[in-house]
């Protein structure tokens, strides 16, 4: 007969898992046409995600891949803006003008998934 209870749970590897992700350095990338209007407000909201959210621990490169066509084909990238994610793994791609922050910040893993069903209302 098999054991129905739930596997012990270490509380202290998940604090310490926790510790690690709160100090895991993000390589970020994002790639740009030019200094167009779209590409400009994808700088500009990517940086202030990194300062507001990830500040002392991100490496953020711009890739104007109008110069680095080499860039381009190696990354294959399809869109631009651009942002890929490098680390910590998985890589992740987000393209557009980074404008909708919380969609950014939950593929960043910076924030957790709300609930799929919602509390009922008393």
């Amino acid at each position: 007969m098999k054991n129905s209870q739930a596997p012990s749970i270490d509380l202290a590897a998940l604090e310490a898992a926790a510790a690690a992700h709160d100090k895991a350095r993000y390589v970020l990338r994002l790639y740009v046409t030019g200094t167009t209007r779209h590409s400009a407000r994808a700088i500009v909201n990517i940086r202030k995600i990194c300062e507001e959210h990830l500040q002392g621990r991100y490496e953020l490169v711009i890739v104007d891949i109008s110069q680095h066509r080499t860039l381009v084909k190696g990354e294959q990238i399809i869109a631009a803006p651009t942002l890929i994610k490098k680390l910590p793994l998985p890589i992740r791609r987000f393209i557009g003008d980074m404008s909708q922050t919380e969609r950014i910040l939950l593929g960043l893993d910076l924030r957790e998934t709300k609930s799929a069903h919602p509390s009922p209302a008393r």
